[in-house]
């Protein structure tokens, strides 16, 4: 049986119960992290921590833990859900009020939520055929690197790619090419690896900086800078990368064939690098 985190305690989950007047519930007023862990060792925590605290500082809601308070109620959550990969999702609500309000009131005691999944091994057909996607139009709000709860756009756009036969949409807001819809966006062209520079458009990935670190550490040559339409449609490789997913290699765009119409070689090279990474967080050896 899995064991949650909620407020304090660990439960079975058909035991624990949270407030219809959570503003979660009634607002999608909170955010949430997901963070990989191999070997029962959290995948770069720290910067996950560092960016759920940019969100909630965003939204106005205190952290509800130090990052050591985190680190021992994710700790204790591994070793309560033994397993070799898995996700752990977290979740910051602002808390329960008397009455549904817009407004809030600041004094508010955040609802903080945890829980262990098992990640499911990576695919070999995807290394060796790519998957497709479609672009779509970038329907959401306008601060996308708050990592919000309220994720009703991402799941109707996500959606829509399912119903086409596609796997993802890449987003498409004001000619240029933002993200997918739960995933961060890298193309290559000629060498050149590109992905969006940070800011309000898209979600400042944990898994992105880690490429982009990786790309610095093996003269990979690489740039931040916006991505068009046009460059999408041109590009030699596309990637779609996440933390649960990893490094997706889309090999048709919109039923058309994305270079060769094969997983390209720096895809090949960066999935490499990214598996040793991996292997050292098991060992201990990286975070």
């Amino acid at each position: 049986m899995s064991t949650i985190y909620l407020n304090g305690d660990y439960l079975p989950p058909e035991q624990a119960m949270v407030s219809v007047m959570d503003r979660g519930f009634l607002f999608g007023d909170g955010v949430y992290e997901v963070i990989p862990a191999y070997g029962g060792r959290a995948f770069r925590l720290e910067p996950h921590l560092k960016r759920l605290r940019n969100s909630l500082d965003a939204i106005r809601i205190r952290m509800p833990l130090s990052d050591a308070q985190w680190r021992t109620v994710l700790e204790e959550l591994l070793r309560r859900n033994p397993g070799e990969d898995q996700s752990i999702y977290l979740q910051v609500t602002r808390g329960v009020m008397a009455k549904r309000d817009h407004s809030f009131d600041d004094s508010l005691v955040p609802s903080v939520f945890a829980m262990v999944s098992p990640i499911s091994a990576p695919d070999p057909a995807v290394a060796r055929d790519g998957i497709k996607a479609i672009s779509l139009s970038d329907i959401r709000w306008q601060n996308c690197h708050i990592k919000a709860i309220t994720l009703l756009p991402n799941v109707l756009l996500r959606q829509q790619a399912i119903d086409s036969g596609a796997v993802e949409a890449i987003l498409i807001k004001d000619g240029y090419a933002t993200e997918g819809a739960a995933s961060n966006l890298f193309i290559v062209k000629r060498g050149l690896l590109i992905t969006p520079a940070k800011g309000p458009r898209l979600l400042p990935g944990i898994t992105r900086d880690l490429i982009l670190e990786q790309a610095a550490h093996h003269a990979i040559p690489y740039r931040e800078a916006d991505i068009s339409a046009e460059d999408l449609i041109n590009a030699d490789e596309i990637w779609l990368t996440s933390s649960t997913k990893e490094i997706l290699p889309v090999t048709s765009l919109n039923d058309v064939p994305v270079g060769d119409g094969k997983p390209g070689a720096l895809y090949r090279r960066m999935s490499e690098l990214y598996r040793q990474y991996k292997e050292q967080v098991r060992i201990g050896a990286a975070q």
